[in-house]
């Protein structure tokens, strides 16, 4: 024998160069699985089938496309115990899981954007004019302007057809540590630690009346009502270290109900898609409202320190509204509002995929809530070596990106809370994530003075965006996809482009 190379059965050698890492387990020819397609919602699609080992995540979508009925067939993601099979079933599951292929296979289908977003790799703007650190950063929801808050006691709007300075709303008499956009995108609001809340109209760059006074303390988070629940777009609810939210009526320019119960600051206000507000707090807990009475629903513990962050899975739909990729402009209110309740009851599958919450803390843990139906959390994430900042749902709700002291970023399945990997790079504190509206990639802003995007089937870091002379606070990806903006301690606005 000497000299004879012996090859496994199961491996084919003459498709191999000698310089491959490592030969491809292929499986004995006919070898079939049984196998089951299963939506994200857990219902079943379709008989057991009896496919090929081998089958590939292509041959799985005409399949699933076939089953579904799908008139144009739609791209999809297939998940095995949480692994996604990236090569073929037997490679990626029967070897790469040890599974045998006796046993029947349920796969898991995720549908993915039918667009995709390009990776943004250069800036293609530095713009001066705050004369502080910049503290918050945000793209208009339908992409057409970006909004800056900063320590100079400014609000600045950017035009991005230009990539110029277009207005500075001059008024708060204290940092600016929020701004937030009407879903309509009519209404500019900013939060100050001066205590005050202003209105700014994002056309004309003026203001619309008097700050708005009812909070004590420092304004921590703003959140408006979501289009499909209100196609006015006037009501909005405010956050402050007093411990209380604010709900207001833009319009009237007066506060419509407190929602009073927190022991310690609000950190952080979500205004959800099924009639209720979510309020994270110091005191450690979580409470969920009524945002039509204005009622305490629930109170949500766990926590063992602040709580600093609150994500919803529908966040991305809330925000955009009834606009998408397509940059579609709608010529009434009345249409608007339609297409908003048209594209909230696609992501949420007519209100059979509930909204879930995703809270993060000091505890240095993550927590998953189904807050619409009870008290109890899904899922307590851990892992996370210092206090978690910031967490992100993607746009389609599958996966949770947050931001860690600890310089990393983690990914979690949306749906589980099962940890997913770490994205390691950072050389110090992670502030914020953010995502692409295709949700094939997230984005981090750090301490080190770097942006990174990441590749989230891959895992890997995608690019680095060095440029920032300091810390970066503050990231956000625009919901058309085309440009990143980022601000932080140097005070230079930066756009980032393909």
């Amino acid at each position: 024998m000497g000299g004879e190379t012996k090859y496994h059965p199961y491996v084919k050698p003459n498709r191999y160069k000698k310089n491959d890492p490592a030969p491809r387990v292929v499986p004995p020819v006919g070898t079939t699985v049984v196998a089951q397609f299963k939506s994200p919602e857990g219902d079943v699609c379709g008989p057991p089938l009896n496919l090929p080992a081998d089958v590939t995540p292509e041959q799985l979508a005409l399949l699933l496309n076939n089953l579904l009925e799908n008139e144009d067939p739609l791209p999809y993601s297939f998940l095995v115990d949480d692994t996604e099979i990236k090569t073929d079933l037997h490679l990626d599951i029967i070897h790469g899981l040890n599974r045998s292929t006796e046993d029947q296979i349920t796969i898991l289908y995720r549908p993915q954007a039918i667009f995709r977003v390009r990776a943004v790799t250069r800036c293609s703007a530095s713009l001066t004019g705050h004369t502080e650190a910049i503290l918050s950063v945000c793209f208009s929801p339908d992409g057409t302007q970006l909004a800056t808050g900063s320590g100079d006691t400014t609000v600045r709007i950017w035009d991005l057809t230009t990539e110029t300075p277009q207005f500075t709303l001059e008024g708060h008499k204290n940092w600016v540590q929020i701004v937030a956009w009407s879903p309509d995108c009519e209404i500019l609001a900013s939060g100050s630690m001066d205590n005050t809340i202003r209105l700014w109209n994002p056309k004309t760059g003026k203001a619309m009346g008097e700050p708005l006074r009812a909070h004590s303390q420092v304004i921590t988070s703003i959140a408006w009502e979501p289009m499909h629940a209100n196609a006015s777009c006037n009501r909005f609810a405010s956050a402050s270290r007093d411990g209380t939210v604010r709900i207001w009526d833009a319009t009237l320019r007066k506060v419509l109900l407190t929602l009073a119960g927190h022991t310690a600051p609000v950190m952080s206000v979500k205004w959800g898609g099924e009639g209720l507000i979510y309020s994270g707090s110091r005191d450690k807990t979580i409470k969920v409202w009524d945002a039509i009475t204005g009622k305490l629903v629930r109170t949500l513990e766990g926590h063992a320190h602040w709580v600093n962050h609150l994500t919803l899975s529908t966040d991305f739909i809330l925000r955009t509204g009834p606009h998408d990729h397509t940059g579609k402009r709608f010529a009434t209110k009345e249409e608007a509002h339609a297409a908003a309740l048209a594209r909230y009851a696609a992501a949420t599958h007519d209100g059979a995929r509930k909204e879930r919450l995703a809270s993060c803390s000091d505890d240095f843990t993550i927590f998953l809530w189904e807050p619409s139906t009870g008290k109890k959390s899904l899922t307590r994430m851990t892992g996370h070596q210092q206090p978690v900042t910031h967490l992100s749902f993607s746009p389609d709700g599958a996966t949770l990106a947050s931001a860690s002291f600890d310089k990393s970023v983690k990914l979690w399945d949306g749906l589980s809370g099962t940890f997913l990997t770490t994205l390691r790079g950072h050389v110090g504190a992670v502030f914020q994530v953010c995502w692409s509206s295709d949700s094939r990639q997230v984005l981090s802003g750090s301490r080190d003075s770097t942006l990174k995007t990441w590749d989230v089937k891959n895992r890997k870091l995608r690019h680095e965006l060095p440029g920032h002379a300091d810390e970066v606070y503050s990231v956000d990806w625009s919901p058309a996809g085309d440009r990143v903006a980022s601000g932080g301690k140097d005070r230079v606005l930066k756009i980032w482009r393909h």
